[in-house]
């Protein structure tokens, strides 16, 4: 017991430094809840310890291993444990974004390596084929990222603006210089001079940018790059009007309301609450037809373009997938299909959703790093081709 307490600081340290928000209050509430629990019992002990540090969905793969690797044997987990997680997976698991932040957090508190001999002359880095390293991270797939990198790309998501190609509405406004007369307008301003008519009114035609519309598949197979692109949707919502997002896994959650505080981690923390199908199962054509029932009428009107992000994986078959896609395409202006798979070079539509999908959108684009979503602003601030 009387190592206990300093356990549980190093614990909470390591969850800090692995992206985790933990502070003062969650340790304060660990230390209270394991005085509630037989600390005997390995699997009461991570749940309640999950109950008070974890406050996300996505922060939970996190903590369980984290957990598992440091209170099986904290010293070995320093120096071995969490290194093995990166050398030893297999090659289409190396890059694990869970796994890599936390074994760089466990690395921190191994000893510094010794310094060289003074005497041995400094290396030769040849500086050819160098790339900075904004551009590396520019290019770096979100799913490879490490905390700190994590970090660097919702700061520079934050400054993406988006001024989306403004249309003609069917709305006028007063203007003295309009190129068309407003007859209804001069005739009650003649009202004021008894029926002379002394000036003409005139009016000019309203131009917008279209409403923009995002809808978001958060299932297992997504959710890494959910976590992501929700910073790009909550700095969008934030920036312009008549902006409209949707979450869905096994059901479709509307966040708009929640992405409108200012405050993202407040924003991130509602959504939290909010969503009960995150990293759940994916059924893509229930969600675009309940989306086509009960909200395309009120969100989609004026030439809205549409943000369809998902990887294309039913658990469902493509069942009605092809005709609810269809009729999303013909509600809106544009449809944007932003696929992560697209990273791969040679991708093929092999999955029953994605050839189901596919024939039905205006526009199929990848979305998986920075360079991309700065493309996306690009195709999106001017006229489609």
């Amino acid at each position: 017991m009387t190592h206990l307490a300093p356990n549980l600081l190093a614990f909470a340290r390591l969850l800090r430094r692995a992206g985790l928000p933990i502070g003062s209050g969650e340790v304060m509430a660990a230390a209270g809840a394991l005085s509630l629990i037989d600390i005997g019992e390995k699997r009461e002990v991570q749940a309640a310890l999950r109950a008070v540090m974890v406050h996300r969905h996505e922060h939970a793969e996190m903590f369980d291993a984290a957990f598992t690797i440091f209170w099986r044997d904290p010293e070995a987990g320093r120096h071995a444990a969490a290194m093995a997680m990166l050398d030893g997976l297999k090659p289409e698991e190396k890059h694990r974004p869970g796994s890599r932040r936390l074994a760089e957090a466990m690395a921190r508190d191994r000893p510094p390596p010794p310094p060289k001999d003074s005497q041995e002359p400094p290396p030769l880095i040849d500086m050819a084929m160098t790339v900075s390293e904004r551009e590396r991270l520019n290019a770096m797939d979100f799913e490879a990222m490490s905390a700190a990198e994590i970090a660097y790309a919702r700061a520079e998501i934050r400054k993406l603006k988006l001024p989306l190609d403004a249309r003609r509405t069917r709305r006028f406004r007063p203007d003295p210089y309009g190129p068309r007369v407003d007859l209804r307008a001069t005739l009650r301003r003649s009202l004021r001079t008894g029926g002379e008519i002394v000036t003409i009114a005139r009016r000019r035609r309203v131009v917008r940018p279209p409403p923009l519309v995002a809808i978001c598949d958060i299932s297992g197979s997504m959710a890494r790059y959910a976590q992501v692109l929700l910073h790009f949707l909550h700095a969008v919502t934030n920036d312009r009007d008549r902006v409209a997002a949707f979450l869905f896994g096994t059901r479709l959650t509307n966040i708009t309301r929640q992405l409108k505080h200012r405050d993202a981690e407040a924003s991130f923390e509602m959504i939290a609450h909010l969503v009960p199908d995150w990293s759940g199962g994916t059924r893509i054509g229930e969600a675009l037809e309940k989306f086509n029932k009960d909200w395309s009428r009120r969100v989609l009107g004026q030439g809205a373009v549409v943000l369809l992000i998902t990887d294309g994986l039913d658990r469902d078959g493509a069942a009605g997938l092809a005709e609810a896609t269809e009729r999303l395409k013909h509600s809106c202006r544009r449809l944007i299909w932003l696929n992560p798979l697209l990273r791969f070079s040679g991708f093929q539509p092999k999955s029953q959703g994605i050839r189901a999908m596919l024939p039905h959108v205006h526009e199929f684009r990848p979305v998986h790093n920075l360079n991309t979503l700065r493309e996306l602003v690009e195709a999106l601030s001017g006229r489609p081709a």
